[in-house]
């Protein structure tokens, strides 16, 4: 029976050996990936924020708050096409910011089709890649890190310029009791082109700058939390300023018209919400990436050591039976001096 039971946990213990690599090696790297049709709506504010009155002689004004909703669908139909071609897993994220005012109503709206790999998060470039309609061709990561984010910097998507510059690493944090990475970008003042969606009836923004000389300008201190195992930013902040130079803003004081300025933050329910969705996923990539695979070759090596004392010990004289064979022969020894 020892024998057989030790077989047992030295097949058991082959299984896990093989089993751990297999896991960590081969199928994490396979099952680890962005799934395709994820949804999600984070709301972000401004608070004491500055924005231009296009209804009141493009006047900016102080305001209670901007508020900017953010929804994000993963496109299923557009992935699996381009995935055809492509020959790998490949996400579509469909995204839209619609920027609201202390009153309700709609400052603008910028739509962005965002298209990367499902388990890398490099960007894919293929028909469809635009931000406000227009075509682009991203370098680097945009909305998400990789799977363990590296301690380093990385090429960070723009939207509002359409370019990509570095974002650095800047060291560890604690952030609602997570250990984050924290990152900071800094775009300088750059000329962007004006969202085609404005308050504004009658006037198309795409020719606005060729009709007045109207020109809108750029710049933000980007900031990020990012959880360094799934590479989800935890919480993420915007210093934004924007102004309109030239045409009828050269009128201005100082030749230039603030269109927004504000520092832009995550709600602190939507905060909540996000790090308990992070929390949830993180556990799941560390379970395939490392839980599992450490506790097979944990389980190898118990099964391992069990099977080497049952054979040991199946291997060994039982020792009462030997001390029973030497008193047997004490006996009749002393039988045949009595007689």
């Amino acid at each position: 029976m020892r024998r057989r039971a030790s077989l047992v946990l030295l097949a058991l213990a082959v299984f896990c050996a093989a089993l751990a690599p297999l896991l960590r090696w081969y199928a994490y790297p396979r099952l680890a990936k962005i799934p395709p049709n994820q949804y999600q709506e984070v709301v972000l504010e401004a608070k004491d924020a500055t924005l231009i009155d296009y209804l009141d002689g493009m006047k900016p004004k102080k305001v209670d708050k901007v508020t900017i909703v953010q929804t994000l669908k993963g496109n299923v139909e557009a992935s699996k096409e381009i995935e055809a071609s492509a020959g790998r897993d490949v996400v579509v994220w469909d995204t839209l910011s619609h920027i609201i005012d202390p009153d309700g109503k709609m400052v603008s709206q910028i739509p962005e089709r965002y298209i990367f790999d499902a388990h890398t998060q490099d960007p894919v470039h293929a028909t469809g890649e635009m931000v406000d309609g227009d075509a682009v061709k991203r370098e680097g990561i945009e909305f998400k890190w990789p799977f363990f984010t590296e301690p380093r910097d990385y090429l960070y998507f723009d939207a509002q310029t359409r370019t990509s510059s570095p974002i650095h690493y800047v060291g560890p944090r604690t952030f609602k009791g997570m250990d984050v990475y924290y990152f900071e970008q800094t775009v300088p003042w750059t000329k962007v082109p004006m969202p085609k969606k404005m308050p504004i009836e009658g006037i198309d923004p795409t020719t606005l700058e060729q009709t007045t000389g109207t020109t809108l300008w750029y710049t933000t201190k980007a900031m990020f939390w990012v959880d360094p195992v799934t590479g989800a930013p935890v919480n993420a902040e915007q210093q934004i300023q924007q102004e309109m130079r030239g045409g009828f803003a050269a009128a201005a004081p100082d030749g230039k018209i603030t269109a927004f300025a504000g520092h832009v933050k995550m709600r602190e329910d939507y905060s909540d919400h996000t790090v308990e969705l992070v929390r949830s996923n993180r556990t799941k990539v560390l379970a395939l990436h490392t839980y599992a695979p450490a506790g097979l070759a944990a389980g190898g090596l118990v099964f391992l050591g069990l099977a080497l004392w049952l054979e040991a010990r199946s291997r060994r004289r039982p020792d009462a039976g030997d001390r029973g064979d030497r008193g047997d022969g004490r006996g009749r020894g002393d039988g045949a001096l009595s007689a």
